[in-house]
Protein backbone atom coordinates (compact mmCIF):
# COMPACT_ATOMS: atom_id res chain seq x y z
CA UNK A 1 0.00 0.00 0.00
CA UNK A 2 1.31 3.47 -0.87
CA UNK A 3 1.83 5.71 2.14
CA UNK A 4 -0.01 8.73 0.69
CA UNK A 5 -3.33 6.84 0.54
CA UNK A 6 -3.10 5.41 4.03
CA UNK A 7 -1.77 8.50 5.80
CA UNK A 8 -3.71 11.57 4.79
CA UNK A 9 -1.45 14.58 4.89
CA UNK A 10 1.77 12.56 5.05
CA UNK A 11 4.42 13.94 2.66
CA UNK A 12 5.39 11.88 -0.38
CA UNK A 13 8.97 11.60 -1.62
CA UNK A 14 9.21 12.13 -5.36
CA UNK A 15 12.26 11.58 -7.58
CA UNK A 16 12.49 14.13 -10.42
CA UNK A 17 14.93 13.84 -13.31
CA UNK A 18 13.97 16.34 -16.04
CA UNK A 19 12.08 19.62 -16.31
CA UNK A 20 11.20 19.55 -12.58
CA UNK A 21 14.86 19.72 -11.50
CA UNK A 22 16.11 22.90 -9.83
CA UNK A 23 16.82 25.48 -12.53
CA UNK A 24 14.56 23.77 -15.09
CA UNK A 25 11.32 25.30 -16.44
CA UNK A 26 8.80 23.29 -14.38
CA UNK A 27 10.67 23.52 -11.07
CA UNK A 28 8.23 26.28 -10.02
CA UNK A 29 5.77 23.51 -9.13
CA UNK A 30 8.17 22.43 -6.36
CA UNK A 31 8.49 25.89 -4.78
CA UNK A 32 6.96 24.77 -1.46
CA UNK A 33 8.58 21.33 -1.48
CA UNK A 34 11.58 20.29 0.59
CA UNK A 35 14.67 19.08 -1.28
CA UNK A 36 15.68 15.85 0.44
CA UNK A 37 18.77 14.97 -1.61
CA UNK A 38 20.37 14.58 -4.98
CA UNK A 39 19.96 10.92 -5.90
CA UNK A 40 20.38 8.22 -8.54
CA UNK A 41 18.15 5.34 -9.48
CA UNK A 42 19.39 1.78 -9.42
CA UNK A 43 21.00 0.93 -12.80
CA UNK A 44 17.78 -0.53 -14.19
CA UNK A 45 16.42 2.30 -16.33
CA UNK A 46 16.80 4.21 -19.57
CA UNK A 47 16.45 7.95 -19.89
CA UNK A 48 15.21 8.91 -23.35
CA UNK A 49 15.36 12.29 -25.05
CA UNK A 50 11.88 13.34 -26.15
CA UNK A 51 12.94 16.81 -27.26
CA UNK A 52 11.70 19.33 -24.71
CA UNK A 53 11.72 16.77 -21.87
CA UNK A 54 13.05 13.32 -21.01
CA UNK A 55 11.21 10.06 -20.44
CA UNK A 56 12.26 7.45 -17.91
CA UNK A 57 11.55 3.78 -18.64
CA UNK A 58 12.27 0.55 -16.79
CA UNK A 59 14.44 -2.14 -18.27
CA UNK A 60 17.64 -0.31 -19.11
CA UNK A 61 21.08 -0.49 -17.57
CA UNK A 62 21.59 3.12 -16.53
CA UNK A 63 21.45 4.84 -13.17
CA UNK A 64 19.55 8.09 -13.72
CA UNK A 65 20.50 11.28 -11.86
CA UNK A 66 17.90 13.48 -10.22
CA UNK A 67 16.61 15.06 -7.03
CA UNK A 68 14.24 13.82 -4.35
CA UNK A 69 11.64 16.19 -2.95
CA UNK A 70 9.18 15.78 -0.13
CA UNK A 71 5.82 17.06 -1.37
CA UNK A 72 2.38 17.59 0.15
CA UNK A 73 -0.87 16.32 -1.37
CA UNK A 74 -1.57 19.54 -3.30
CA UNK A 75 1.91 19.55 -4.86
CA UNK A 76 1.64 15.85 -5.73
CA UNK A 77 -1.70 16.54 -7.45
CA UNK A 78 -0.08 19.41 -9.40
CA UNK A 79 2.77 17.13 -10.48
CA UNK A 80 0.28 14.45 -11.55
CA UNK A 81 -1.53 17.04 -13.70
CA UNK A 82 1.71 18.25 -15.30
CA UNK A 83 2.85 14.71 -16.08
CA UNK A 84 -0.55 13.56 -17.33
CA UNK A 85 -0.75 10.77 -14.74
CA UNK A 86 -2.04 8.16 -15.43
CA UNK A 87 -2.76 8.79 -19.14
CA UNK A 88 0.77 9.80 -20.25
CA UNK A 89 3.32 9.27 -17.49
CA UNK A 90 2.48 6.81 -14.73
CA UNK A 91 3.49 7.69 -11.20
CA UNK A 92 5.23 4.58 -9.90
CA UNK A 93 7.21 3.57 -6.83
CA UNK A 94 10.85 2.76 -7.59
CA UNK A 95 14.01 2.05 -5.57
CA UNK A 96 16.94 4.43 -5.64
CA UNK A 97 20.60 3.47 -5.62
CA UNK A 98 20.62 3.75 -1.80
CA UNK A 99 17.54 1.49 -1.51
CA UNK A 100 15.08 4.29 -0.65
CA UNK A 101 11.59 3.86 -2.12
CA UNK A 102 10.24 6.96 -3.88
CA UNK A 103 7.58 7.88 -6.41
CA UNK A 104 8.60 8.91 -9.92
CA UNK A 105 7.04 9.28 -13.35
CA UNK A 106 7.66 6.51 -15.89
CA UNK A 107 6.73 6.02 -19.50
CA UNK A 108 6.05 2.70 -21.23
CA UNK A 109 8.80 1.47 -23.59
CA UNK A 110 6.53 1.83 -26.63
CA UNK A 111 6.09 5.55 -25.82
CA UNK A 112 9.83 6.21 -26.29
CA UNK A 113 10.57 3.79 -29.10
CA UNK A 114 13.05 5.28 -31.56
CA UNK A 115 13.98 8.20 -29.29
CA UNK A 116 17.67 8.67 -28.36
CA UNK A 117 18.95 7.12 -25.15
CA UNK A 118 20.72 9.56 -22.81
CA UNK A 119 23.68 7.34 -21.90
CA UNK A 120 24.87 9.64 -19.10
CA UNK A 121 21.53 9.20 -17.31
CA UNK A 122 21.50 12.96 -16.74
CA UNK A 123 19.04 15.40 -18.31
CA UNK A 124 21.26 18.32 -17.24
CA UNK A 125 24.29 16.80 -18.99
CA UNK A 126 22.16 16.27 -22.12
CA UNK A 127 21.05 19.92 -22.11
CA UNK A 128 24.69 21.05 -21.77
CA UNK A 129 25.50 18.96 -24.87
CA UNK A 130 22.85 20.92 -26.81
CA UNK A 131 24.43 24.25 -25.84
CA UNK A 132 27.98 23.16 -26.70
Amino acid sequence: MNAPKGQRGAPTRVFVYGTLLAGEPNHRLLTGARLVAEARTKPAFELRDLGAFPGLVRGGEHAVAGEVYEVDEATLAALDRLEGHPRFYRRTRIALEDGAAVETYLLAPEQVEGRPVIDSGSWRARRKEWRA
